[in-house]
């Protein structure tokens, strides 16, 4: 048997969100990064660009370089085949588009700076993860432990760190995560 017809496309929404921010993140470099400021990064504009309205989804395909793009999709390509497995392609799309638009619209709202990637997702994936096996009537430790660490880590550092870094995009991702559990969770 052809060894490439074992290959599965196992988990579509994560596969093709990782192929189209790779392909981003191709155009960027053969752009300089003018691709990036065009229609993957997300920064105030006026509202009669249209653009703008677009960037406020597409900012989460967007990276500055090879290892941010690393650094999220590691997270991304372990949680999200679980979880598309265990909610489905259609709530994972709309959990992602949401996710994207509401760092992107709180990013434009509340910063003055550019900003690009795909974090607010992974934080949303990190807390919608310990959901998975939530029982009826308890509380995971997992759940808590989470909402510690990376919650946490993130609000210590957006309040004490000026190192150019989403924090606020990572912490309302982590917030959508855990909502999303909430209500998707059948318990």
């Amino acid at each position: 048997m052809n060894p490439l017809k074992r290959i599965q496309y196992n988990a579509p929404v994560t596969l093709t969100f990782a192929l189209l921010s790779a392909v981003a993140l191709a155009l960027s470099h053969y752009t300089s990064g003018a691709s990036n400021r065009l229609l993957f990064m997300v920064y105030r504009a006026p509202f009669t660009d249209p653009l703008m309205y677009l960037r406020l989804f597409t900012h989460a395909l967007g990276h500055s370089g090879t290892a941010h793009y690393i650094n999220n999709f590691i997270i991304i390509l372990l949680v999200g085949p679980m979880l598309e497995e265990k909610y489905g392609a259609k709530p994972m799309i709309i959990m992602m588009v949401i996710t994207a638009f509401v760092t992107g619209l709180l990013w434009v709202i509340m910063s003055p700076y550019a900003k690009l990637g795909a974090s607010g997702i992974v934080f949303m994936l990190i807390l919608l993860s310990s959901f998975a096996n939530l029982q009826k009537g308890r509380v995971p430790l997992t759940l808590i432990l989470a909402v510690v660490i990376y919650l946490g880590r993130e609000v210590v550092s957006a309040a004490t760190l000026d190192d150019n870094i989403a924090y606020m995009s990572h912490i309302v991702g982590g917030i959508c995560g855990a909502l999303f559990g909430f209500i998707l969770d059948k318990n």
